[in-house]
């Protein structure tokens, strides 16, 4: 039965009126008991009531339960964490620097103010240069010298409607340094000139030439030479001119001679390139050019043959020492036929680090005498190298010529007795103070810079405290490891100027690494490419600056030298 009253019921006379009830009693409590609706009741056991509102319990049922977002949230928080972690280094370099800013800031003021020059620290491109110094991985402030570049650009037109032919050329002058080249540079450059035919300052540009030339000052921009191409350029056909700057190739013509004559292959080098851009078509240089190709064939024949020598003799074990057969000698007679040679640098390094193995041996068997020649002697080699320092630290803490050719101890334990330290425990803070600085330095990549601050400054002044301590000789020496991986995670995201102070620290720390050679070629492959993507852009100025940082990292590179000929061609 339902309850429901039956419409046919017998029982039920005319329509029922609907009963309001009580309105009396509205506003009191409403009774807790159960209405008697005459149905049966119904008992429900107590682990199936529903506490609360009903409304709400359904709710959290269709969401799944009351704490199923916990562990979301809490695995969401372990990524961040983790993401935070292990890109600190990263999201380090995005806090702003307050020194860089303000000095952006200033050279960006200058040169709206128009003060693009200057010695006196304040220019815009002085500012712009010390920003770039501050943070050279920066843009900003490269793209600040190019527009210094143009200001100047803007500068020379103004001051050359005006008339005012020396402001304009010394605007040009810098434009030329800034920019490297480029369309305005040579409009301008052509423009100036034919100004200074119609005032007559040709002349007193080949007056300027030719006492440059008797004073023997030939480069540079106010060099003779510098002077009479100026005077060309405003008068093609000043017979002059061009017969002085004949002049000019005949006297460096002259110098290369003397250079090849004394088998100086980098001066005889060079001079042929300033020849070479000067007057491209002199009539010696084909013959200067042949023998130079001669020079450096010879001086390549035994410059390899000293190489190999050294090397026979490190692996003889003929190191250094008296008479010309060691190690030593070779590299340094190598060095002598071309004093950039990485390889005969790099033997010289492992020289160095074989006098620091021999130096340890000597420490331990306690010859502190030898230990300390053979230390100086690698010095003069390697003066920044973590092992020296290492070893310079391990020697510091022996006792003076202890045990120095005493073989025959009967002590029955092999084992050097310990050394006492006489470290106090406010040292032994400082040194614990500083090796956990020196790792937040090396990991932020300060390895060699700022000084007093840097990893490697502070680990050892660390060991200068306690030569002994395991963390600072174990920081020391983990450093080239470090700085290999930062040097080339900072090639790979193309931070090259990053790379090269990485590369410099690593010459300094582990200098005999054969593997410096295989970075040394990377990062150079690495600015060359860099450049011949500037030059092909347009962007000659910064090409320039590319092309060379990869020569002073290997300055016969085939690819190096092309795009070389590309820039001085115009091409």
């Amino acid at each position: 039965m339902s309850g429901n009253r039956d419409p046919h019921d017998p029982g039920l006379s005319g329509r029922t009126e609907p009963k309001l009830g009580d309105l009396d009693h509205l506003d009191k409590p409403r009774s807790t008991a159960e209405p008697n609706d005459g149905l049966p009741r119904m008992n429900i056991e107590p682990g199936y009531r529903r506490s609360g509102p009903p409304s709400k319990n359904r709710n959290k049922n269709k969401r799944g339960g009351p704490g199923w977002w916990v562990p979301l949230l809490v695995v969401l928080v372990a990524l961040i964490a983790g993401g935070l972690w292990f890109n600190q280094n990263s999201l380090r370099g995005l806090v702003p620097r307050t020194d860089y800013d303000d000095v952006l800031h200033r050279a960006q003021v200058a040169l709206q103010q128009g003060h693009l020059d200057g010695t006196d620290g304040t220019s815009a491109r002085e500012l712009f240069e010390a920003a770039r110094a501050l943070e050279p991985d920066n843009d900003s402030a490269r793209q600040g010298l190019n527009d210094v570049g143009r200001a100047e650009i803007a500068r020379a037109d103004a001051a050359l409607q005006a008339g005012h032919l020396d402001e304009a050329q010394q605007a040009l002058t810098n434009a030329r340094e800034l920019l490297g080249g480029g369309s305005d540079v040579d409009r301008l450059t052509q423009a100036i000139a034919k100004a200074q035919v119609s005032s007559g300052q040709t002349t007193t540009s080949i007056e300027q030439a030719q006492q440059a030339l008797s004073n023997g000052k030939i480069d540079g921009p106010d060099g003779a030479g510098a002077l009479y191409q100026r005077a060309l350029a405003a008068d093609p056909d000043n017979a002059v001119a061009r017969h002085g700057l004949d002049q000019v190739g005949d006297a460096l013509a002259a110098q290369i001679q003397k250079s090849l004559d004394a088998s100086d292959v980098a001066a005889a080098s060079a001079g042929i390139d300033r020849l070479s851009s000067l007057l491209p078509n002199y009539s010696q240089l084909p013959t200067l050019r042949a023998s130079l190709s001669a020079l450096q064939a010879q001086a390549s024949g035994t410059l390899t043959d000293a190489i190999n020598q050294g090397n026979d003799a490190l692996r003889a074990g003929r190191v250094a020492g008296d008479g010309n057969d060691t190690a030593l000698a070779h590299y340094k007679a190598a060095l002598a036929i071309d004093p950039n040679n990485a390889q005969a640098k790099a033997g010289l390094a492992q020289v160095a680090e074989a006098l620091i193995v021999q130096a340890n041996a000597a420490i331990d068997s306690g010859d502190t005498d030898q230990g300390k020649q053979l230390l100086a002697a690698a010095a003069d080699l390697t003066p920044k190298s973590a092992d020296l320092v290492a070893a310079r630290a391990r020697l510091s803490g022996q006792p003076a010529n202890a045990g120095a050719g005493d073989t025959g101890s009967d002590n029955s334990n092999d084992t050097a007795a310990p050394t006492v330290s006489n470290v106090t425990p406010q040292q032994q803070a400082q040194v614990a103070n500083m090796v956990q600085r020196a790792q937040i330095a090396a990991a932020r990549g300060n390895i060699m810079s700022p000084p007093g601050d840097c990893a490697y400054d502070l680990y050892r002044g660390a060991l200068s405290i306690d030569g002994n301590d395991p963390s600072a000789l174990a920081g020391l020496q983990g450093l080239p490891g470090l700085v290999q991986q930062q040097f080339n995670q900072a090639v790979s995201s193309g931070n090259l100027n990053k790379a090269a102070n990485l590369l410099d620290a690593l010459d300094n720390l582990s200098p005999g690494d054969t593997s410096l050679l295989q970075s040394r070629q990377r990062l150079a492959d690495a600015w060359i490419d860099q450049a011949e993507q500037q030059f092909d852009s347009g962007d000659r100025g910064n090409a320039a600056t590319s092309l060379q940082q990869g020569m002073k990292l290997m300055p016969n590179d085939q690819r190096a030298q092309q795009l070389k000929a590309r820039l001085q061609g115009g091409g």
